[in-house]
Formats: structure tokens, sequence, C-alpha cells
């Protein structure tokens, strides 16, 4: 969602040092980081499946991220995010090997000055990383072929630079996501943009994004701004029913009607507090995909701790 931001800093200026300005009823959200500054975060993804109002899977899966900032500039800074401490509710033996993955992966994420990400400096680096810890759950269930093409699409998400960029750095992608904008107490901004497809690297989707800063603390230095992002319907709809069908093919089984899949809806709403030197304070993501009576929710909530 960062690029949405750079156009807002084309409307908004200011001359101020601090992100509150009371006088105007204002915020930017800017990185005031020197190099050695370290922050760290509990997290945790919680994913929940209902089939009408009953819940048939509820998942929880925390970890401790530290965040590094290792080098800086007049334009940019390189910040290291070093995972640790994988945890799950599950029972399930795949779903744990798939949750220890990243245990102990660095991923260094370079931004603009304001803190806006422009990408994943050393996406080499943890394509091979990932690459390395998914063969061997590959080779455990090689004769599996629906876990076969699970895991092959695993490993297509880290082949590229802007394959990670798109799918693997949500952690990242949601503690930036204000980054680089100035905001107006109770102004509601209503923008497209633009979103990375998990099906088609090279073909984004399209989407309408609300956001609005919601309250400011001058006292206590933070503010909270909160945003809801839908993703369009049709074209989601579209590219989910052809990566289905694909799937189908390879593994040679029945191909999905149209039909069947109904029209797919994703909205995900974000709110957050921020401090004035740019750190995330607490931060909630959810995301809800519904389709035929069924509703997948997944909530990312970071913590500093």
């Amino acid at each position: 969602m960062n690029k949405l931001f750079a156009i807002i800093l084309t409307v908004f200026t200011t001359t101020a040092f601090g992100q509150i300005n009371m006088e105007d009823s204002t915020a930017q959200v800017i990185s005031y980081w020197s190099i050695g500054d370290k922050q760290s975060y509990s997290m945790s993804l919680q994913k929940i499946k209902l089939k009408g109002t009953d819940t048939t899977e509820n998942v929880l899966m925390t970890y401790d991220v530290d965040i590094t900032v290792v080098d800086s500039t007049e334009s940019s800074y390189l910040v290291e995010w070093f995972y640790k401490n994988y945890k799950t509710n599950s029972t399930n033996e795949i779903v744990k090997k798939i949750t220890a993955l990243s245990e102990d992966i660095k991923v260094v994420i370079e931004t603009d000055e304001f803190g806006a990400i422009k990408g994943v400096k050393n996406w080499k680096e943890v394509s091979d990383y990932m690459k390395k810890s998914i063969q061997p759950i590959k080779d455990e269930y090689k004769n599996l072929p629906q876990l076969a093409q699970m895991f092959n699409q695993m490993e297509g998400m880290y082949t590229t630079k802007e394959g990670i960029e798109a799918a693997a750095i949500q952690d990242a992608q949601q503690f930036h996501t204000f980054h680089g904008g100035k905001y107006l107490l109770g102004e509601v901004l209503e923008i497209p943009l633009q979103v990375p497809n998990m099906y088609d690297q090279n073909n984004p989707l399209d989407s309408k994004v609300t956001l609005y800063l919601d309250e400011l603390n001058p006292a206590d230095n933070n503010f909270i701004i909160r945003s809801s992002q839908e993703v369009d319907s049709d074209q989601l709809t579209d590219v989910t029913y052809n990566y289905l069908k694909s799937m189908s093919k390879s593994m040679k089984s029945p191909e999905p009607k149209k039909e069947d899949i109904g029209q797919l809806t994703n909205v995900t709403t974000t709110a957050s507090r921020i401090h004035g030197t740019g750190w995330l304070i607490y931060s909630i993501q959810t995301k809800k995909v519904e389709a035929q009576g069924a509703t997948n929710i997944e909530e990312r909530i970071m913590e500093i701790k």
C-alpha cells in the first residue's frame, strides 16, 4: 500500500520536524531513526475458517521479530528483520513444519527517507534460505500430489524479488503501511490502488482504499491511523478460478465450474498506533475473504515488547 503515500506527500507538505502538529491537527509518519536503533515485537497470526456460523478451523501462530536499523543515508534506511521463536497451536504435523520454515531468517528491508518500503535488499539470500528449508518437506511428501503442488507454490513465492515483496513480507508491509504520508484528523481519503496478485505477479489487482487519522495523542507522542482496502471482486474471482483450473489440470482432477466458486470478496482493515519516531507501537490487520457461504479470516497483530 505504500505507493499510495508517495501520492499523498505530493498533496501535503510540512515544515515541522515533529510528526504531530496540533495547530492544524495533522500527523506525518516519518522514520526518525539512527544506525543501531532496535525494537523487538511480539507477533501473532490467527487464521479462522467459517462455514456459515460454524468454525471449521482456528489456527494460531506466534513468533518474535527483532527490527534493527543497520544502515542509513539521507535518502534511505536498511532495516533488518530477524524472525525467531515460532509456535503454533496446531496439532497437524504439516502445519508445524510450515510454521518453522522461517525460524532464524533475516530479511533486510530498504525504505526511503520517510520509511516507505522500496524493496527487499537481500532477496536472493531469502530465496536461497527458504528453498533449502522447503526442500526436505517436499521430499517427505513427494508422493502426495496435492501437497507437492502446495509446496511448489510456496517455493515459487520466493523465486523472484517481486514474488518475495508481494507475498513474503506481509509483516513489514503492515508495519510501513502509513509511512510517507501526512494525515489530517478526521479527513477520509479514498484512493484507487493496485495490489499484488498472489497467483500472477505480472497482473496486479485493482482495489479501493479508504483511510483516515483517527486519534492524536501529543502528550504520549503517538497517533492512530485506520484504513480499509477492498479488492475488485470480479478480478479476484477470475484469477482465483484460473488458478484452480491450472491446479486441477496439474493434479489431473476434474476442472472446477466457475459458478461453484461464486463471487469472491476480499477486504483488509488495518489500525496502527504509531510513535512520533516512526516506530509502530501496536497494529492489527484483519483480512476477510468470503465466497459461497464460506469465510476465511486472517488476523495479524504486532505489539512492541
